[in-house]
């Protein structure tokens, strides 16, 4: 499964392709097959999304996961403590964002 991530223009706040928006859960993500390039022009086109790019993930019994360690701590946080780990469902977990 090809997936995109980016940064909020805004923000600065990791983004997951939706297949309509952007999503701060990486769970969101939908796979984008050969479209990603037609995605990421059209999407930073518009100031939505920065520095956009595909990578390879899976769909596990967990969720999406990236292929990639970097791109795994990107989607969900620090991997010494589970309680450092993004959690964009919990609606607090989104004050630092300006």
């Amino acid at each position: 499964m090809k997936i995109l991530t980016g940064n909020d223009l805004k923000s600065g706040a990791v983004t997951w392709w939706t297949g309509e928006g952007w999503s701060l859960s990486v769970d969101d993500a939908v796979d984008v097959g050969d479209e990603s390039a037609n995605i990421i022009a059209r999407e930073e086109a518009a100031q939505r999304v920065f520095a956009a790019y595909v990578i390879d993930g899976e769909r596990t019994d967990k969720g999406v996961r990236p292929a990639h360690i970097k791109d795994r701590v990107r989607a969900l946080g620090p991997t010494v403590r589970p309680d450092l780990t993004l959690k964009p469902s919990d609606p607090d977990a989104l004050n630092w964002v300006v």
